[in-house]
């Protein structure tokens, strides 16, 4: 899978949800932390693989650490993983549309 792995990302409860609160905008650090039942220590780890993987981006206003959801990142994961899926179907929908078409051609017959 290209640059960024995605199903870590995604893989965690508390990422999923930090990045469903990015999805509705831009959130503070303390936005975040405060949104959660665990540790700021807790909360930084699972930004720091979000930044990683470049899922989502940072920068500061004033003394403040703004993150936000990084779509393009996610629009080309999402891409890369649906061809992925793609090519591991392709043999099983193959096989599949030549059942169907055989057995049409067996209902033509009759």
């Amino acid at each position: 899978m290209g640059m960024t792995d995605i199903y870590r990302a995604l893989g965690d409860p508390t990422r999923r949800k930090i990045l469903s609160m990015l999805k509705q905008g831009n959130r503070t650090q303390k936005e975040i932390v405060e949104a959660f039942q665990i540790s700021q220590p807790a909360i930084k780890k699972h930004l720091k693989i979000l930044l990683d993987e470049k899922i989502i981006s940072e920068s500061m206003s004033g003394k403040y650490r703004i993150y936000s959801l990084n779509r393009h990142t996610l629009k080309s994961s999402y891409n890369e993983m649906l061809e992925y899926i793609g090519e591991l179907l392709d043999d099983q929908l193959i096989r599949l549309k030549d059942y169907v078409e055989k057995g049409e051609e067996r209902d033509e017959e009759h």
